[in-house]
This record gives structure tokens, C-alpha cells and sequence, in this order.
């Protein structure tokens, strides 16, 4: 049986008179930049994350580069970040001239540790802590990262919160004192950056990306920035500031808006594909009990979702032992899964002039050896599931 990691052609065929339908108004009206496309869809953004200001730019990354150019952070300030995402949650903070401080992560969710995160804000000198300038959280796979610490810990030591959602859109967790209420990914920090790559849950038919705050000076320094640094939209060519080409267009705007319609259905399919692939793995008798490493015997651990998190699964990720071997055998068996991420972003040849050694990071590292992504996408069929799971069965039985 073929399952693909993915397969976006069964979600356009569902969907394809009406991105025709919004791609056509566009291409009437010739208006490409801006416009009422762009402005709508910005409006719906801001909507669903319950912030005051959504501004469309042209990726997920020049959403994070944006951002940090927004908030002034330049050469020689610190950010902290995870080492274990996808790399332009790292480069984009390296374009503006700032360090990236890796800081290793929760083994159960694979997001900052804010534990660890306090261990090294303590470890700094005062010279350092004076240059530390934000923290990127990451709501890496579809759930929010551990958002009540990390919010207390930038409070303590005046630190600015950019949320890296791009994973994330959808996704809200309980946070503050009152446990009732429930934020959206994105929503939380100063800036909440998403991305809407065709593979993300809500994805366009190229780049795309969104930055949203509750704070209306931000909002307005992303605007122009986006746009070179023009001063505003109405008056061209005057500048007041340097900015980049990051503008979503149109056409993006107008296809993501369609998509946006059908983006709870989607979220609520992932959400029962990975019950099912819950279900169908512990019959199977392949999972490790919570907490206890993966192993021959027991060699399977699942996603953890942390309690109050609604997680929208952008990515269904298992810790397999003899990963390698296993995703190997499942492609030669037609199943598609996917390693995010093979090699954590502290190990990267390209960062090497930071320092750091194997063993540095050890959960971030571990991970890389032990993640695996299995098909969860909504079109996904029960026989499609049960057929991943006993494809993985068959692998152990043999092993």
C-alpha cells in the first residue's frame, strides 16, 4: 500500500473552484501588491489568533527577520532559541548581525527546556546578560511550547518574546493565572511570526507569511519595514527606514483565504489520525510506558501533549528505536515519513564559530537520532493508518 508523507492533490481537488474562483478576481482586478486581498486575509489572521495586528509579509522566515529588525536587535545582541527546528529560526536571528544562544529542550515535547533556559540565563557574565535580547520559543509540530514559564522568565530578565508559530497556526494553550483561558499560538509575546509554506496546515501555492502583535507602534515598524522602509503605502518612494521586499501578494492572499475557510476541518482530522494512530500503536503493543526510553522490547514513544494544549499536528512524530533501519524499511514498503530534524542546528557546520561540542545540547541531539513523522494529513484514510502502524509492527517482529 502507497501512503505518501503528504499528498496536497487530494486537498486542491476538494477545493479547486474556489482558489480558481479567488485566483481569477485577482487576475481581473490586476491588483497584485497590497490591496483588498491582502488586507481581508490579514484581518481574518488577526481574527483567528485574537491579536490586534496581523501584517502579511512574504515567508514565515521574513517574518522572524522582520521581527527582530522590528524590535531593533542587531550586531552583537543575544537570542535565545532552540537548537532542534527547522534553520530560520536560527539564521533569521544571524541576518541581523545577533548570536543565536542555544538552549537544549524538553525531551517529552521537544521545545525549550525553561528550566535549562533559566540554567544558562544564570550561567551568562554580566557583560552578556546585558547583550541578551529575546527569546524565540518554538510551537514546534503543532502544539505551544511551555509559554507560562518562559513568559515569567523574559518578565525577570526584561527579555522580548517572539513566537515561532509557524507550525502552529491553530494551536492555543492555557496560559496566565486563570486556567479557563485559553491563548492562540502566535498571540502571546510581542510578535508572533507564522509561515504559510504549501506544507504547512494552512499552506499557500508558494511563500507566504504572517506577523501579528497587540501593539499598534510594532505593528506599524512592520509595516513599513515590509516595504522597504516606505513610509507609508500611500506615500511612495520616502523612506525613513531601511526595510526589505517582504510583501505577501495577492494571489497568495486570495488562495490562503480560501484555504482558511476549511482550516477547522482540517485541524479536527489530524486531530482524530492521531488518536487512531494512538490507539492503534498501543495494541500493537510497540509503545514505551510515559517516561521510560525507547528500547527493542517497548520501542515506540508517541507524541506528548502537554495538558491544556490544543495541538494541531502539523506533524505526528514518534521517537523510534533503530530509527534509521526503520525508515528505510518503511520506504521500501511505500510509506512515507519524514525526519524533522536530522541534524540539531548547534551541530551545523555553518555554526561551528559558536562552539559548540558534541554533547553540548544531549535531548536536542538525542532527538536527532530518534524522530520520525509519519503521514497524518487529513485526507488520510483508517486503512491508510492502520496500514503505517503495521507496516512499523512488521519491522520490529522481524528486527
Amino acid at each position: 500500500m502507497e501512503i505518501p508523507l503528504l499528498n496536497l492533490k487530494l486537498q486542491y481537488a476538494q477545493i479547486k473552484n474556489e482558489v480558481k474562483s479567488a485566483i481569477d478576481e485577482v487576475l481581473e482586478s490586476q491588483q497584485f501588491i497590497f490591496g483588498p486581498k491582502v488586507e481581508a486575509f490579514e484581518r481574518e489572521i488577526a481574527e483567528l489568533v485574537n491579536a490586534e495586528y496581523a501584517i502579511g509579509v512574504s515567508s514565515g522566515t521574513d517574518a522572524l527577520l522582520l521581527s527582530l529588525m522590528g524590535l531593533g536587535i542587531g550586531s552583537g545582541d543575544l537570542v535565545i532559541t532552540s537548537p532542534f527546528t527547522f534553520f530560520s529560526t536560527a539564521s533569521s536571528i544571524s541576518r541581523v548581525g545577533a548570536l543565536p544562544l542555544f538552549v537544549d529542550i524538553d525531551p517529552r515535547t521537544f521545545m525549550l527546556s525553561p528550566d535549562k533556559v533559566e540554567e544558562t540565563i544564570s550561567s551568562l557574565s554580566t557583560e552578556q546578560r546585558k547583550k541578551l535580547k529575546a527569546l524565540i520559543p518554538v510551537h514546534l509540530y503543532g502544539q505551544c511550547a511551555d509559554m507560562d514559564s518562559l513568559l515569567s522568565l523574559a518578565k525577570n530578565y526584561n527579555l522580548t518574546i517572539i513566537e515561532d508559530a509557524a507550525q502552529a497556526l491553530g494551536a492555543h494553550c492555557t496560559c496566565g493565572s486563570n486556567p479557563g483561558i485559553s491563548k492562540a499560538a502566535g498571540g502571546i509575546g510581542q510578535y508572533g511570526c507564522f509561515s504559510f509554506f504549501p506544507t504547512k496546515n494552512l499552506g499557500g501555492y508558494g511563500e507566504g507569511g504572517m506577523v501579528v502583535t497587540q501593539d499598534a507602534g510594532l505593528a506599524n515598524t512592520i509595516q513599513k519595514l515590509r516595504h522597504h522602509g516606505c513610509k507609508s503605502q500611500q506615500e511612495q518612494y520616502y523612506y525613513d527606514t531601511i526595510g526589505i521586499n517582504g510583501r505577501l501578494d495577492a494571489l497568495q492572499a486570495a488562495v490562503l483565504s480560501v484555504k482558511l475557510n476549511h482550516l477547522d476541518q482540517w485541524t479536527i482530522k489530524r486531530r482524530e489520525n492521531a488518536a487512531t494512530y494512538d490507539k492503534l500503536f498501543q495494541e500493537a503493543g510497540l509503545v514505551a510506558p510515559a517516561d521510560d526510553t525507547i528500547s527493542e522490547e517497548k520501542p515506540v514513544s508517541l507524541p506528548f501533549v502537554e495538558e491544556g494544549n490544543y495541538h494541531v499536528f502539523h506533524q505526528y512524530v514518534i521517537r523510534a528505536h533503530n530509527r534509521d533501519q526503520l525508515k528505510t524499511f518503511l520506504g521500501q514498503q511505500g510509506v512515507g515519513c519524514g525526519i524533522y530534524y536530522p541534524l540539531s542546528i548547534h551541530q551545523q557546520e555553518c555554526y561551528g564559530m559558536l562552539g559548540y561540542q558534541e554533547g553540548s545540547l544531549p535531548e536536542a541531539e538525542k532527538a536527532t537520532r530518534e524522530v520520525l513523522a509519519l503521514p497524518i494529513f487529513p485526507e488520510l484514510t483508517f486503512e491508510q493508518l492502520e496500514g503505517v502502524v503495521n507496516t512499523i509492527r512488521q519491522f520490529y517482529e522481524k528486527s
